[in-house]
Protein backbone atom coordinates (compact mmCIF):
# COMPACT_ATOMS: atom_id res chain seq x y z
CA UNK A 1 0.00 0.00 0.00
CA UNK A 2 1.26 3.42 -1.18
CA UNK A 3 2.02 6.20 1.56
CA UNK A 4 -0.63 8.61 1.93
CA UNK A 5 1.15 11.15 0.27
CA UNK A 6 1.78 8.55 -2.81
CA UNK A 7 -0.92 7.52 -3.15
CA UNK A 8 -2.71 11.38 -3.29
CA UNK A 9 -0.03 11.89 -6.01
CA UNK A 10 -0.66 8.88 -8.21
CA UNK A 11 -4.86 9.67 -8.14
CA UNK A 12 -3.61 13.58 -9.05
CA UNK A 13 -1.42 11.90 -11.95
CA UNK A 14 -4.05 9.91 -13.07
CA UNK A 15 -6.50 13.09 -13.66
CA UNK A 16 -4.35 15.11 -14.77
CA UNK A 17 -3.96 12.25 -17.45
CA UNK A 18 -7.21 12.01 -17.90
CA UNK A 19 -8.66 15.41 -17.73
CA UNK A 20 -5.76 18.31 -18.69
CA UNK A 21 -6.84 21.43 -17.21
CA UNK A 22 -7.55 24.04 -20.29
CA UNK A 23 -4.67 26.18 -21.19
CA UNK A 24 -4.56 29.90 -19.21
CA UNK A 25 -4.36 33.38 -21.37
CA UNK A 26 -1.75 35.52 -19.63
CA UNK A 27 -3.51 38.59 -18.18
CA UNK A 28 -4.01 41.16 -18.89
CA UNK A 29 -5.01 39.94 -22.54
CA UNK A 30 -3.39 42.07 -25.17
CA UNK A 31 -4.36 45.51 -26.59
CA UNK A 32 -6.27 44.63 -29.92
CA UNK A 33 -8.06 46.51 -32.53
CA UNK A 34 -11.92 45.97 -32.31
CA UNK A 35 -13.57 45.01 -35.45
CA UNK A 36 -15.50 48.35 -36.62
CA UNK A 37 -18.56 49.06 -34.91
CA UNK A 38 -20.78 51.69 -35.97
CA UNK A 39 -23.65 52.31 -33.14
CA UNK A 40 -26.76 50.83 -33.65
CA UNK A 41 -26.07 49.29 -36.37
CA UNK A 42 -25.55 46.31 -38.22
CA UNK A 43 -23.23 44.81 -41.30
CA UNK A 44 -22.53 41.48 -43.25
CA UNK A 45 -19.43 41.43 -44.82
CA UNK A 46 -20.51 41.19 -48.85
CA UNK A 47 -18.37 39.53 -51.92
CA UNK A 48 -18.86 42.11 -55.16
CA UNK A 49 -20.45 39.49 -56.86
CA UNK A 50 -23.21 39.95 -54.01
CA UNK A 51 -24.04 43.54 -54.88
CA UNK A 52 -26.66 43.80 -57.17
CA UNK A 53 -26.25 46.02 -60.06
CA UNK A 54 -22.48 46.82 -58.88
CA UNK A 55 -20.69 45.90 -62.40
CA UNK A 56 -23.58 47.66 -64.53
CA UNK A 57 -23.13 51.10 -62.92
CA UNK A 58 -20.85 54.02 -64.15
CA UNK A 59 -18.29 53.73 -61.72
CA UNK A 60 -16.27 56.70 -63.66
CA UNK A 61 -18.86 59.09 -62.91
CA UNK A 62 -18.60 57.70 -58.94
CA UNK A 63 -14.78 58.12 -58.87
CA UNK A 64 -14.51 61.28 -60.17
CA UNK A 65 -16.99 62.24 -57.24
CA UNK A 66 -15.00 60.19 -54.90
CA UNK A 67 -11.85 61.90 -55.92
CA UNK A 68 -13.27 65.30 -55.28
CA UNK A 69 -13.87 63.98 -51.88
CA UNK A 70 -10.26 63.09 -51.69
CA UNK A 71 -8.93 66.89 -51.37
CA UNK A 72 -9.83 67.77 -47.99
CA UNK A 73 -9.11 64.38 -46.49
CA UNK A 74 -5.39 64.16 -47.74
CA UNK A 75 -4.83 67.72 -46.62
CA UNK A 76 -6.12 66.65 -42.90
CA UNK A 77 -2.87 65.89 -41.04
CA UNK A 78 -2.78 64.11 -37.54
CA UNK A 79 -6.23 62.27 -35.98
CA UNK A 80 -9.41 62.51 -37.23
CA UNK A 81 -11.43 65.53 -34.90
CA UNK A 82 -14.41 62.98 -33.67
CA UNK A 83 -14.38 59.55 -33.20
CA UNK A 84 -15.73 58.22 -36.22
CA UNK A 85 -15.75 54.02 -37.32
CA UNK A 86 -13.81 55.11 -39.79
CA UNK A 87 -11.61 57.53 -38.52
CA UNK A 88 -8.82 58.41 -40.61
CA UNK A 89 -8.64 54.86 -42.83
CA UNK A 90 -9.74 56.78 -46.35
CA UNK A 91 -6.44 58.50 -46.34
CA UNK A 92 -4.77 56.05 -48.25
CA UNK A 93 -7.60 54.82 -50.81
CA UNK A 94 -7.53 58.95 -51.23
CA UNK A 95 -4.00 59.02 -51.60
CA UNK A 96 -4.01 56.13 -54.19
CA UNK A 97 -7.11 57.66 -56.03
CA UNK A 98 -5.24 61.47 -56.64
CA UNK A 99 -2.41 59.58 -58.02
CA UNK A 100 -4.50 57.58 -60.57
CA UNK A 101 -6.09 59.15 -63.45
CA UNK A 102 -8.70 56.08 -64.70
CA UNK A 103 -9.95 56.55 -68.42
CA UNK A 104 -12.81 54.39 -68.77
CA UNK A 105 -15.22 52.75 -66.14
CA UNK A 106 -13.42 49.44 -66.12
CA UNK A 107 -10.09 51.13 -64.61
CA UNK A 108 -12.51 53.10 -62.00
CA UNK A 109 -14.28 49.85 -61.27
CA UNK A 110 -10.88 48.02 -60.69
CA UNK A 111 -9.73 50.95 -58.25
CA UNK A 112 -12.39 50.55 -55.79
CA UNK A 113 -12.21 46.79 -55.35
CA UNK A 114 -8.40 46.82 -54.87
CA UNK A 115 -9.15 49.55 -52.27
CA UNK A 116 -12.60 48.68 -50.72
CA UNK A 117 -14.58 45.76 -49.23
CA UNK A 118 -18.08 45.72 -49.15
CA UNK A 119 -20.61 45.82 -46.05
CA UNK A 120 -24.39 45.88 -46.26
CA UNK A 121 -25.43 47.54 -43.10
CA UNK A 122 -28.83 48.84 -41.94
CA UNK A 123 -30.30 49.69 -38.58
CA UNK A 124 -30.02 47.19 -35.71
CA UNK A 125 -32.88 44.63 -36.25
CA UNK A 126 -33.69 46.29 -39.87
CA UNK A 127 -33.36 44.71 -43.29
CA UNK A 128 -33.48 48.14 -45.04
CA UNK A 129 -32.41 51.70 -45.00
CA UNK A 130 -34.66 54.75 -46.28
CA UNK A 131 -33.87 57.47 -48.57
CA UNK A 132 -35.09 60.75 -49.68
CA UNK A 133 -33.87 63.25 -52.44
CA UNK A 134 -33.26 67.41 -51.85
CA UNK A 135 -32.15 69.76 -54.70
CA UNK A 136 -31.12 73.06 -55.30
CA UNK A 137 -34.09 75.32 -56.15
CA UNK A 138 -34.40 78.27 -58.25
CA UNK A 139 -36.27 81.20 -57.76
CA UNK A 140 -37.20 84.58 -58.47
CA UNK A 141 -35.37 87.38 -56.44
CA UNK A 142 -34.40 91.11 -56.18
CA UNK A 143 -31.38 92.79 -54.38
CA UNK A 144 -34.32 95.55 -53.23
CA UNK A 145 -37.31 95.38 -51.24
CA UNK A 146 -40.36 95.98 -53.17
CA UNK A 147 -44.50 95.01 -53.73
CA UNK A 148 -43.15 92.16 -55.43
CA UNK A 149 -40.37 90.65 -53.53
CA UNK A 150 -41.51 91.46 -50.28
CA UNK A 151 -39.59 88.37 -47.93
CA UNK A 152 -36.00 88.93 -47.07
CA UNK A 153 -33.12 86.34 -47.31
CA UNK A 154 -31.20 86.77 -44.35
CA UNK A 155 -27.54 86.40 -43.52
CA UNK A 156 -26.06 85.10 -40.05
CA UNK A 157 -26.98 88.01 -37.72
CA UNK A 158 -24.18 88.72 -35.36
CA UNK A 159 -25.95 88.13 -32.28
CA UNK A 160 -26.21 84.48 -32.91
CA UNK A 161 -24.22 82.62 -31.05
CA UNK A 162 -23.29 78.88 -30.64
CA UNK A 163 -20.78 77.39 -27.83
CA UNK A 164 -17.32 76.38 -28.93
CA UNK A 165 -17.92 78.32 -32.23
CA UNK A 166 -17.14 82.13 -33.22
CA UNK A 167 -18.50 84.65 -35.16
CA UNK A 168 -15.77 83.55 -37.92
CA UNK A 169 -16.68 79.88 -37.97
CA UNK A 170 -18.41 79.72 -41.56
CA UNK A 171 -21.15 76.65 -41.28
CA UNK A 172 -22.44 76.33 -37.62
CA UNK A 173 -23.59 73.27 -37.20
CA UNK A 174 -27.35 72.40 -37.77
CA UNK A 175 -28.50 70.89 -34.77
CA UNK A 176 -28.19 71.61 -31.24
CA UNK A 177 -28.60 74.94 -28.50
CA UNK A 178 -28.50 78.61 -30.12
CA UNK A 179 -28.72 81.45 -28.24
CA UNK A 180 -28.43 85.44 -28.73
CA UNK A 181 -26.84 87.92 -26.44
CA UNK A 182 -28.90 90.21 -23.41
CA UNK A 183 -26.05 93.05 -22.10
CA UNK A 184 -23.07 91.76 -21.90
CA UNK A 185 -23.60 88.43 -20.35
CA UNK A 186 -26.88 87.23 -20.13
CA UNK A 187 -27.90 84.62 -23.17
CA UNK A 188 -31.23 83.66 -23.97
CA UNK A 189 -32.46 81.18 -27.39
CA UNK A 190 -32.57 83.00 -29.88
CA UNK A 191 -36.13 83.78 -32.40
CA UNK A 192 -38.02 81.04 -33.77
CA UNK A 193 -39.66 81.52 -37.06
CA UNK A 194 -42.68 83.25 -35.61
CA UNK A 195 -40.34 85.99 -34.47
CA UNK A 196 -38.52 86.70 -36.76
CA UNK A 197 -41.29 86.53 -39.84
CA UNK A 198 -42.83 88.99 -37.52
CA UNK A 199 -39.78 91.75 -37.99
CA UNK A 200 -37.42 90.77 -34.70
CA UNK A 201 -34.40 91.11 -37.16
CA UNK A 202 -35.99 93.41 -39.85
CA UNK A 203 -33.80 96.65 -40.55
CA UNK A 204 -30.27 95.56 -39.58
CA UNK A 205 -29.19 95.65 -42.78
CA UNK A 206 -29.01 91.62 -42.83
CA UNK A 207 -30.71 91.27 -46.21
CA UNK A 208 -28.83 89.26 -48.76
CA UNK A 209 -31.75 89.42 -51.44
CA UNK A 210 -35.75 89.71 -51.74
CA UNK A 211 -38.39 86.72 -53.01
CA UNK A 212 -41.65 86.50 -53.63
CA UNK A 213 -43.32 84.80 -50.71
CA UNK A 214 -42.45 82.84 -47.78
CA UNK A 215 -43.67 78.93 -49.30
CA UNK A 216 -39.92 80.11 -51.46
CA UNK A 217 -38.01 81.04 -48.73
CA UNK A 218 -39.11 77.81 -46.72
CA UNK A 219 -38.43 75.44 -49.52
CA UNK A 220 -34.68 77.09 -50.01
CA UNK A 221 -34.38 76.77 -45.64
CA UNK A 222 -35.38 72.62 -46.65
CA UNK A 223 -32.88 72.08 -49.09
CA UNK A 224 -29.72 74.39 -47.25
CA UNK A 225 -29.16 76.16 -51.10
CA UNK A 226 -30.88 78.27 -53.70
CA UNK A 227 -30.17 80.29 -56.46
CA UNK A 228 -31.88 83.51 -56.98
CA UNK A 229 -32.54 84.97 -60.39
CA UNK A 230 -32.14 88.48 -60.39
CA UNK A 231 -34.28 90.82 -63.22
CA UNK A 232 -31.07 91.85 -64.72
CA UNK A 233 -30.52 88.34 -65.29
CA UNK A 234 -27.76 87.73 -63.45
CA UNK A 235 -28.10 84.65 -60.15
CA UNK A 236 -27.09 85.04 -56.52
CA UNK A 237 -26.02 81.86 -55.08
CA UNK A 238 -26.28 81.28 -51.28
CA UNK A 239 -25.76 78.65 -48.94
CA UNK A 240 -26.70 77.45 -45.76
CA UNK A 241 -24.95 79.36 -42.52
CA UNK A 242 -26.27 79.02 -39.06
CA UNK A 243 -29.97 77.68 -37.86
CA UNK A 244 -31.59 79.83 -34.54
CA UNK A 245 -31.36 76.63 -32.71
CA UNK A 246 -34.97 74.64 -33.01
CA UNK A 247 -35.27 70.88 -34.01
CA UNK A 248 -36.65 70.90 -37.69
CA UNK A 249 -40.58 70.04 -37.67
CA UNK A 250 -41.50 68.56 -41.05
CA UNK A 251 -44.40 70.61 -42.47
CA UNK A 252 -45.21 67.37 -44.76
CA UNK A 253 -46.18 65.52 -41.40
CA UNK A 254 -48.05 68.07 -39.87
CA UNK A 255 -50.26 68.01 -42.79
CA UNK A 256 -50.57 64.22 -42.95
CA UNK A 257 -51.43 64.41 -39.26
CA UNK A 258 -53.96 66.56 -39.62
CA UNK A 259 -55.70 64.34 -42.24
CA UNK A 260 -55.22 66.90 -45.02
CA UNK A 261 -52.69 64.80 -47.57
CA UNK A 262 -52.76 61.25 -47.52
CA UNK A 263 -49.35 60.08 -46.75
CA UNK A 264 -49.51 57.85 -49.88
CA UNK A 265 -49.58 61.36 -51.95
CA UNK A 266 -47.43 63.68 -49.94
CA UNK A 267 -44.55 64.82 -51.85
CA UNK A 268 -42.49 68.46 -52.28
CA UNK A 269 -44.76 69.23 -54.86
CA UNK A 270 -48.11 68.77 -52.92
CA UNK A 271 -46.91 70.96 -49.85
CA UNK A 272 -46.41 73.49 -52.84
CA UNK A 273 -49.58 73.45 -53.77
CA UNK A 274 -51.53 73.38 -50.58
CA UNK A 275 -49.68 76.18 -49.53
CA UNK A 276 -50.47 78.20 -52.63
CA UNK A 277 -54.36 77.64 -52.35
CA UNK A 278 -54.27 78.27 -48.86
CA UNK A 279 -52.38 81.43 -47.82
CA UNK A 280 -53.58 81.67 -44.31
CA UNK A 281 -53.20 78.39 -43.40
CA UNK A 282 -49.47 78.39 -45.17
CA UNK A 283 -48.45 80.67 -42.65
CA UNK A 284 -49.72 79.34 -39.46
CA UNK A 285 -48.74 75.59 -41.30
CA UNK A 286 -45.00 77.35 -41.49
CA UNK A 287 -44.72 78.53 -37.90
CA UNK A 288 -45.37 75.05 -36.79
CA UNK A 289 -42.09 74.75 -37.96
CA UNK A 290 -40.11 76.63 -35.73
CA UNK A 291 -36.76 76.06 -37.23
CA UNK A 292 -35.37 78.84 -39.37
CA UNK A 293 -31.90 78.88 -41.63
CA UNK A 294 -29.83 81.81 -42.10
CA UNK A 295 -27.78 81.60 -45.47
CA UNK A 296 -24.24 82.99 -46.50
CA UNK A 297 -23.59 84.61 -50.56
CA UNK A 298 -20.99 82.24 -52.09
CA UNK A 299 -19.30 83.19 -55.36
CA UNK A 300 -20.56 80.79 -57.49
CA UNK A 301 -21.37 80.74 -61.49
CA UNK A 302 -24.54 79.45 -62.83
CA UNK A 303 -22.10 76.22 -63.85
CA UNK A 304 -20.93 75.31 -60.81
CA UNK A 305 -23.19 72.55 -58.03
CA UNK A 306 -23.51 74.05 -54.63
CA UNK A 307 -20.98 73.50 -51.59
CA UNK A 308 -22.19 70.51 -49.51
CA UNK A 309 -21.24 70.17 -45.49
CA UNK A 310 -17.86 68.46 -46.22
CA UNK A 311 -16.57 71.94 -47.90
CA UNK A 312 -16.62 70.44 -51.98
CA UNK A 313 -19.42 70.69 -54.54
CA UNK A 314 -21.53 68.20 -54.87
CA UNK A 315 -22.27 66.23 -57.58
CA UNK A 316 -25.95 65.70 -59.21
CA UNK A 317 -27.28 62.08 -58.61
CA UNK A 318 -23.78 61.16 -56.78
CA UNK A 319 -23.83 62.99 -53.61
CA UNK A 320 -25.46 62.21 -50.67
CA UNK A 321 -26.18 63.56 -47.56
CA UNK A 322 -25.58 61.35 -44.14
CA UNK A 323 -25.91 61.17 -40.69
CA UNK A 324 -22.43 63.28 -39.78
CA UNK A 325 -22.23 61.73 -36.38
CA UNK A 326 -21.75 58.12 -37.72
CA UNK A 327 -20.36 58.60 -40.87
CA UNK A 328 -16.80 59.88 -42.39
CA UNK A 329 -17.29 62.52 -45.41
CA UNK A 330 -15.82 60.69 -48.51
CA UNK A 331 -17.25 57.48 -47.93
CA UNK A 332 -18.65 55.98 -50.84
CA UNK A 333 -22.01 53.83 -50.46
CA UNK A 334 -23.45 51.78 -52.85
CA UNK A 335 -27.58 52.35 -52.66
CA UNK A 336 -30.12 49.84 -54.46
CA UNK A 337 -33.55 49.94 -54.81
CA UNK A 338 -36.88 50.77 -56.82
CA UNK A 339 -37.49 54.65 -56.67
CA UNK A 340 -40.00 56.75 -57.84
CA UNK A 341 -37.82 58.80 -60.68
CA UNK A 342 -39.65 58.68 -63.80
CA UNK A 343 -43.24 59.37 -62.11
CA UNK A 344 -44.76 59.68 -58.75
CA UNK A 345 -45.98 55.44 -59.18
CA UNK A 346 -42.88 54.28 -61.30
CA UNK A 347 -40.59 51.25 -60.09
CA UNK A 348 -37.13 52.55 -61.76
CA UNK A 349 -34.18 50.62 -61.14
CA UNK A 350 -31.70 52.66 -58.97
CA UNK A 351 -28.05 50.67 -58.73
CA UNK A 352 -25.50 53.62 -58.15
CA UNK A 353 -22.32 54.27 -56.21
CA UNK A 354 -22.51 57.61 -54.25
CA UNK A 355 -20.27 59.70 -52.14
CA UNK A 356 -21.67 60.89 -48.65
CA UNK A 357 -20.67 64.84 -48.92
CA UNK A 358 -23.30 66.77 -47.13
CA UNK A 359 -25.40 66.10 -44.19
CA UNK A 360 -29.24 67.49 -42.51
CA UNK A 361 -30.77 67.66 -39.34
CA UNK A 362 -33.33 65.48 -40.56
CA UNK A 363 -31.13 62.59 -41.79
CA UNK A 364 -29.84 60.27 -38.75
CA UNK A 365 -28.84 56.49 -38.86
CA UNK A 366 -26.41 54.23 -40.46
CA UNK A 367 -28.56 53.41 -43.70
CA UNK A 368 -30.14 56.91 -44.04
CA UNK A 369 -29.42 59.16 -47.20
CA UNK A 370 -30.75 62.26 -48.83
CA UNK A 371 -29.87 61.84 -52.71
CA UNK A 372 -29.13 65.42 -54.47
CA UNK A 373 -30.43 65.52 -58.11
CA UNK A 374 -29.28 68.72 -58.68
CA UNK A 375 -30.45 72.24 -59.68
CA UNK A 376 -34.44 73.20 -60.50
CA UNK A 377 -38.06 72.48 -61.21
CA UNK A 378 -37.25 69.02 -62.92
CA UNK A 379 -35.10 67.93 -60.39
CA UNK A 380 -37.28 69.05 -57.29
CA UNK A 381 -40.15 67.06 -58.68
CA UNK A 382 -37.86 64.06 -58.56
CA UNK A 383 -36.51 64.61 -55.31
CA UNK A 384 -40.20 65.81 -53.96
CA UNK A 385 -41.12 61.83 -54.28
CA UNK A 386 -38.54 59.92 -52.84
CA UNK A 387 -39.32 58.57 -49.63
CA UNK A 388 -38.69 54.98 -50.12
CA UNK A 389 -36.54 52.01 -48.42
CA UNK A 390 -33.23 50.96 -50.08
CA UNK A 391 -30.51 48.69 -49.40
CA UNK A 392 -27.21 49.85 -48.33
CA UNK A 393 -23.65 49.09 -49.11
CA UNK A 394 -21.26 50.72 -47.52
CA UNK A 395 -17.67 50.65 -48.96
CA UNK A 396 -14.44 50.83 -46.13
CA UNK A 397 -11.35 50.63 -46.58
CA UNK A 398 -9.18 47.28 -46.80
CA UNK A 399 -7.37 48.51 -43.18
CA UNK A 400 -10.58 47.98 -41.53
CA UNK A 401 -11.50 44.69 -42.63
CA UNK A 402 -14.22 43.71 -39.81
CA UNK A 403 -13.59 39.93 -40.61
CA UNK A 404 -9.78 40.34 -40.59
CA UNK A 405 -9.85 41.72 -37.39
CA UNK A 406 -12.56 39.25 -35.82
CA UNK A 407 -9.95 36.09 -36.31
CA UNK A 408 -7.45 38.51 -33.61
CA UNK A 409 -10.02 38.18 -31.45
CA UNK A 410 -9.57 36.34 -28.11
CA UNK A 411 -12.83 34.00 -27.60
CA UNK A 412 -13.77 33.51 -23.41
CA UNK A 413 -12.30 30.15 -21.61
CA UNK A 414 -13.16 27.01 -22.22
CA UNK A 415 -16.32 26.28 -18.95
CA UNK A 416 -13.84 24.02 -16.94
CA UNK A 417 -16.04 20.35 -16.29
CA UNK A 418 -17.89 19.34 -13.48
CA UNK A 419 -14.47 17.39 -11.83
CA UNK A 420 -12.35 20.94 -12.02
CA UNK A 421 -15.58 22.22 -10.64
CA UNK A 422 -15.73 20.30 -7.45
CA UNK A 423 -11.67 20.13 -7.54
CA UNK A 424 -11.96 24.16 -7.21
CA UNK A 425 -15.02 25.40 -5.76
CA UNK A 426 -15.20 29.07 -6.22
CA UNK A 427 -15.33 30.60 -2.58
CA UNK A 428 -17.06 33.70 -2.00
CA UNK A 429 -14.29 36.14 -1.03
CA UNK A 430 -13.87 37.04 2.71
CA UNK A 431 -15.10 40.78 3.94
CA UNK A 432 -12.03 42.81 3.30
CA UNK A 433 -9.37 43.44 6.89
CA UNK A 434 -10.42 46.37 8.05
CA UNK A 435 -7.29 49.03 7.68
CA UNK A 436 -5.22 49.27 10.65
CA UNK A 437 -4.70 53.22 11.62
CA UNK A 438 -1.47 54.68 11.35
CA UNK A 439 0.38 55.14 14.30
CA UNK A 440 0.51 59.17 15.35
CA UNK A 441 3.29 60.78 15.91
CA UNK A 442 4.45 61.88 19.71
CA UNK A 443 3.44 65.11 19.56
CA UNK A 444 0.32 64.27 17.82
CA UNK A 445 -0.75 62.22 21.10
CA UNK A 446 0.25 63.97 23.44
CA UNK A 447 -2.23 66.25 22.29
CA UNK A 448 -5.29 63.50 22.00
CA UNK A 449 -4.73 62.61 25.47
CA UNK A 450 -4.24 65.99 26.85
CA UNK A 451 -7.86 66.76 24.82
CA UNK A 452 -9.07 63.02 26.21
CA UNK A 453 -8.28 64.27 29.73
CA UNK A 454 -9.81 67.88 29.78
CA UNK A 455 -12.92 66.55 28.14
CA UNK A 456 -12.87 63.43 30.77
CA UNK A 457 -13.08 66.41 34.26
CA UNK A 458 -15.99 68.03 32.76
CA UNK A 459 -18.89 67.23 34.71
CA UNK A 460 -22.01 65.25 33.07
CA UNK A 461 -25.59 66.53 33.58
CA UNK A 462 -27.37 64.31 35.90
CA UNK A 463 -29.37 61.69 34.12
CA UNK A 464 -33.07 62.36 33.00
CA UNK A 465 -35.55 60.44 35.24
CA UNK A 466 -37.52 57.94 33.06
CA UNK A 467 -41.55 58.70 34.51
CA UNK A 468 -41.78 62.21 34.92
CA UNK A 469 -43.17 62.99 38.37
CA UNK A 470 -46.78 63.83 39.04
CA UNK A 471 -48.12 67.43 40.12
CA UNK A 472 -50.15 66.92 42.78
CA UNK A 473 -52.18 70.03 42.42
CA UNK A 474 -56.29 70.48 41.68
CA UNK A 475 -55.05 72.08 38.23
CA UNK A 476 -54.27 69.24 37.10
CA UNK A 477 -55.79 68.41 33.49
CA UNK A 478 -57.83 65.67 32.94
CA UNK A 479 -56.77 63.08 29.91
CA UNK A 480 -58.10 63.24 26.12
CA UNK A 481 -58.69 59.52 26.74
CA UNK A 482 -62.08 60.55 28.88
Amino acid sequence: MLPASADSRAVHSRYHRAEPQPKQRPLPYPALELPLEIPNSQYVPLAWSDVIGWRDDDHLAAYKAFRTSCQPIVAQNGPAPDSKALGTSLRDPCRIARALEPSDGAKAKAFFEENFLPLRISRLGEGEGFVTGYYEPVIEGSRTQNEVYPVPVYRRPSNLFVKGQTQASVGLPNKGAVYRKIGRRKLVPYYDRAEIEDGKIEGRGLEIAFLKNQTDLLFAQIQGSARIELPDGSTVRINYDAHNGYPYTPVGRVLIDRGIIPREQMSMQKIREWMEQNPDGAGELRRQNRSYVFFREVNLSDKDEPVGAQGVPLTAGRSIAVDKALHVYGTPFFIEGDLPIESERAKTPFRRLMIAQDTGSAIVGPARADLYFGAGAEAGRVAGRLKNNARFVMLIPKSLDPAARGRKLPVPDERPSAKIARLFPQIAPKDPPKETPMPASPAVAAAATQAASAQASIPLPVARPKEAPVRDDKRRRPSRDR
